[in-house]
């Protein structure tokens, strides 16, 4: 396996998206070193990043994310945070959330003061300075780049739609199934799961007859059948 890459390494190979690997660097954290992807082997990791400490959304978001960490972890996944600040910042910015929301961050934050951490995984926008450091990761245990989602800065992120995706990509892993829109409460299939398309012609002409020997599945054409979750 190569060496990691350090926090300050200036790496200039292109930012990981959906399905790379996860690069392999050494963090500093508020609760002491991290070397990623390797540290959460075997689980699954949401990595999230924020513009800089003390800022209204990006506190919403840290409480909001420690609301919801033991659905995170009920689902073998670990949370890691990332701001752009030092680890003394960090600190004083969890000790304010104890302090004054009752709420005590239980997850690490990667010390990213000079942005390098961000500039890897391609966090910021050109030109745009660390404004925009508004970036989701999840990774898989084999340290695979599963989603990736960037937001602005004047809206705060939705914790549950990030659980959701996630519990989505468990789901398709475990059953070898996509999900619709809005899973697992779609309108008009609710919890209801999607067979992959055929991938040949001869699959095609037989996934009819596929689906009627299954109980659960209802056929509505080659490509589009749906089963029991």
């Amino acid at each position: 396996m190569s060496q990691p890459e350090t926090a300050t390494d200036d790496a200039r190979s292109e930012t990981p998206g959906i399905g790379d690997q996860f690069p392999e660097m050494t963090v500093e954290t508020s609760m002491g070193e991290r070397t990623l992807p390797d540290d959460y082997e075997g689980q699954w990791l949401v990595l999230f990043s924020h513009p800089g400490d003390f800022t209204p959304v990006c506190t919403s978001e840290f409480v909001a994310f420690e609301q919801r960490r033991e659905a995170f972890e009920d689902r073998q996944t670990e949370l890691l945070g990332l701001s752009i600040d030092r680890v003394h910042s960090h600190i004083k910015w969890t000790e304010w959330i104890q302090e004054n929301l009752d709420v005590t961050i239980q997850f690490p934050i990667i010390a990213d003061d000079q942005g390098t951490v961000a500039e890897r995984l391609g966090m910021l926008h050109p030109g745009a300075g660390t404004a925009t450091v508004r970036t989701v990761f999840i990774v898989d245990p084999e340290g695979t780049v599963r989603l990736r989602l960037t937001y602005p800065m004047e809206i705060g992120r939705n914790i549950d739609e990030i659980l959701r995706s996630l519990r989505a990509l468990q789901k398709s892993d475990a059953d070898g199934v996509a999900t619709p829109a809005d899973w697992p409460e779609n309108e008009t299939f609710g919890d209801r799961v999607l067979l992959s398309p055929p991938g040949t012609e001869a699959d095609a002409r037989a996934r009819k007859e596929e689906a009627a020997d299954r109980e659960d599945a209802e056929y509505h054409d080659w490509w589009f059948v749906t089963r029991e979750r």
